[in-house]
Formats: C-alpha cells, sequence, structure tokens
C-alpha cells in the first residue's frame, strides 16, 4: 500500500453523495410500493399482469440510461440531464398519484425516462471530481456507494411503511418531493471543464482492455450475486423461525445491508490514506465472495439454530466482497475512459450485468428447484474469474503499463 498524500475529498463529493441517498430513497421507496399498488384495490390488476408491467418498468431502464447518457455527454451536458431527469422522475411519482392505468403508465414511463437520464450523468459528474486525485476514486466510490445504500434501505423502510399505512398515493407524493429535494445539492455545483492535463497517459490499447475487464467483471460479480440469492432467501426465511437471536423477521432479509455500512465506512476510512492496486481489490473481492459461498454451501439444505451464526458470517464476507468490486468497477471506468463520454461508457456498463441476468433467466425453474447448484456454479465461476485475475495482474506487472489500477 502507498500512503495518499496532499489529496482529499471535497464538499462536491457530499453534495453528490447526498443527492444521490435521496434521489435512491425516493426510487427504491416508489418500487416498493408499485406491485401493492397494482393489485390493490385502487386498480385492481391481476398479479400476472402486474408483475409483467413490473418486469417492463425495470427493464426499460437499461435504454433509457443509454438515451439519456448520449443527451448528457453529447447535448446538453451531464449537469442539466441530471436536474432535468430528477425533475421528470419527480413528476412520474406524483402521476401515479392518479388512482388510473393511465396515471400508472404516464408515471412510469416519467419515472424511467427521468432515471435514465439522472443516473448516468451523475454517476459521470462524481467521477469527474477525481480526474486530478485519481488514487482517492476508490473512497470516492465507496462514500457514492454508502449513500446509495443507505438511501435506498431508508427509502424502502421509511415510504414503504407509508404507502402501506397512509395509502398508496400518500407514499409515490412523498417520493416525489424527496426527488425533487435530491436536487438541491446540485443547485450548489458548477460545471467543471475538462482540461487537456487530465487526459489519461495510458495508450488506447490498454485502456479499452481495462474498460472490458471491467465490464464483464461488473456483469458477472451481479450475476454471481443473483445465484446466490436464491438460496441465501431460502436459508433466510428458515432460519428466521429457529434462530433464537433477537433479530426482527423483517430485519433478515436487510441483514446484508447492515454489513455494508461498517464495511463501506472501514473502507472509505483506509482507502482514503492508503492506496492499494485496483486489480488487487478486484481479486480480495472475489476471493471473499468465494469463501463466502462456501460457508452457505456447508450449511444444509434443513438448517440447524447453530447454522446461523455460519449464514451471517457468510453475509458478512459476502459484504466485503461487495465493496472490494462495485465502487471499484467505476473507479476503472473513470480513470480509463475518456472523460467527455464518460456517462455514456457508464450507461454501457449496465448492459453486460442485463445480459447475463437474462441468460439466467433461461435456467431459473433448475435453479429453483435445486438452489445449491446456483451455490457450485457461483463458486466455480468466481474462482476462475479470481485466476483470470491474478494471471493478469501477474502479466500486467511485467509490461508495467497496469501498475496504476
Amino acid at each position: 500500500m502507498l500512503r495518499i498524500k496532499n489529496q482529499t475529498h471535497s464538499t462536491e463529493t457530499l453534495l453528490y453523495a447526498l443527492s444521490r441517498a435521496l434521489e435512491r430513497a425516493s426510487f427504491y421507496g416508489l418500487r416498493s410500493l408499485i406491485v401493492l399498488y397494482m393489485i390493490g384495490e385502487s386498480l385492481k390488476m391481476q398479479q400476472f399482469a402486474a408483475f409483467k408491467i413490473y418486469s417492463l418498468f425495470t427493464a426499460s431502464f437499461l435504454f433509457s440510461k443509454v438515451i439519456g447518457a448520449i443527451l448528457g455527454d453529447l447535448v446538453i451536458g451531464n449537469k442539466k440531464a441530471l436536474i432535468i431527469g430528477g425533475v421528470i422522475q419527480a413528476l412520474g411519482a406524483f402521476s401515479l398519484y392518479i388512482p388510473t392505468t393511465h396515471g400508472l403508465y404516464i408515471g412510469l414511463f416519467l419515472v424511467v425516462l427521468g432515471g435514465g437520464l439522472y443516473t448516468p450523468n451523475m454517476i459521470s459528474n462524481f467521477g469527474k471530481l477525481y480526474l486530478k486525485k485519481t488514487k482517492l476514486l476508490d473512497a470516492g466510490f465507496t462514500i457514492f456507494y454508502l449513500a446509495a445504500n443507505l438511501g435506498a434501505f431508508f427509502g424502502v423502510m421509511s415510504i414503504g411503511y407509508i404507502g402501506e399505512r397512509y395509502g398508496w398515493n400518500i407514499g409515490f407524493v412523498i417520493a416525489g418531493i424527496i426527488m425533487l429535494l435530491s436536487i438541491i445539492p446540485i443547485l450548489f455545483l458548477k460545471d467543471k471543464k475538462i482540461e487537456q492535463t487530465t487526459e489519461n497517459p495510458v495508450t488506447i490499447n490498454q485502456r479499452i482492455i481495462n474498460i472490458s475487464i471491467a465490464f464483464v467483471v461488473v456483469g458477472l460479480f451481479w450475476t454471481i450475486y443473483e445465484l446466490g440469492n436464491i438460496r441465501i432467501f431460502d436459508l433466510q426465511l428458515k432460519l428466521s423461525e429457529i434462530s433464537t437471536l433477537s433479530i426482527p423477521k423483517s430485519m433478515w432479509t436487510s441483514l446484508n445491508s447492515v454489513f455494508v455500512l461498517p464495511i463501506s465506512i472501514s473502507a472509505i476510512i483506509l482507502w482514503t490514506f492508503f492506496y492499494n492496486n485496483r486489480l488487487s481489490k478486484l481479486i480480495i473481492g472475489f476471493i471473499f465472495g468465494t469463501i463466502s459461498f462456501g460457508i452457505l454451501f456447508l450449511i444444509p439444505e434443513i438448517p440447524l439454530e447453530q447454522h446461523t451464526v455460519f449464514y451471517i458470517l457468510s453475509l458478512l464476507f459476502l459484504g466485503i466482497s461487495e465493496i472490494h468490486i462495485a465502487p471499484i468497477i467505476h473507479s476503472i471506468l473513470t480513470q480509463y475512459s475518456n472523460p467527455k463520454y464518460l456517462a455514456i461508457l457508464v450507461s454501457l456498463a449496465f448492459i453486460p450485468t442485463t445480459l447475463f441476468s437474462v441468460i439466467l433467466g433461461l435456467f431459473n425453474d433448475e435453479l429453483y428447484a435445486n438452489p445449491i447448484l446456483g451455490f457450485i456454479i457461483g463458486i466455480i465461476m468466481m474462482i476462475t474469474i479470481c485466476i483470470g485475475l491474478i494471471i493478469y495482474r501477474s502479466y500486467g506487472k511485467r509490461k508495467t503499463t497496469y501498475n496504476t489500477v
């Protein structure tokens, strides 16, 4: 590890993180209500139709993010794009207040359109804060990632609760208000011009390789994560019934998020003062992911009360894995891309994850019937990726062109 000197996080980092936290609270709070709203007394949809609309809603973000990124990078600018996106997303939430199918479709369309403008341009602008202090990129994006997770967690808890208790419409209005509040921190920020001194000295071929690795790694990681969730959800239900620990049943589904908080804070502090090779962080992430899956694999199909400790330990390791991979991907994309097209690149990074998820969905019946199979596949994939990264790191050291990753 190298000591990081004369580089600090700015107030802008906190403002962007606050905006992202509020936006995620609005979005995930709204999302937690949509299906319940559709099948409830207001619209009285069939569950099959509601889930079909919900699936189309979530899938549409892939295209809207690409369109929003293109508009931000090439047409109106990133700051204007994310502000306009925030307003449109808020209007979408308010439109859902109208208890008709027209209000539903208009609202969902506006949320998708607004989210597509907001997300890639927000990530792009945040990354550009660190173009002259790239050793802080990992800590910076971990702050950003922590803010997003905290926002999502509190959004589901608060807006979800309000929606169930006082009515879905009230929940949607609050989601819209929070979305508007998320724009306020951005209004205090100024656009920074990309100077020539920020151009990347790494060769174009090496940059393409690094970015390609980031694309593949992020897609495979979240696919493996989804594979593990099949078994994790099963264990949550069983262990919550037999565990003697004082954990409320409603908290079992959020245990992983609970671990993300202290792990993120520890990583932020460490990576703010010490720099370590990003490829090493990815390798560590997949090692801990493999250990996590290995522990879960050893828990029998019908767990006993004493297996609760192993389950919690596996979630801790999975949290460490997540923090060593998810924020680091954005660091790599930021450092090795052309800053003028960073939002477009960020939006394209969502494609591998979606593609691998679609492929995984073709085998859902087999995987749900045999969750252990998903663990075996996940462990094999993580070990393979880890070995591949170690080999590439060794190759990079010999070439001496990858020593800044």
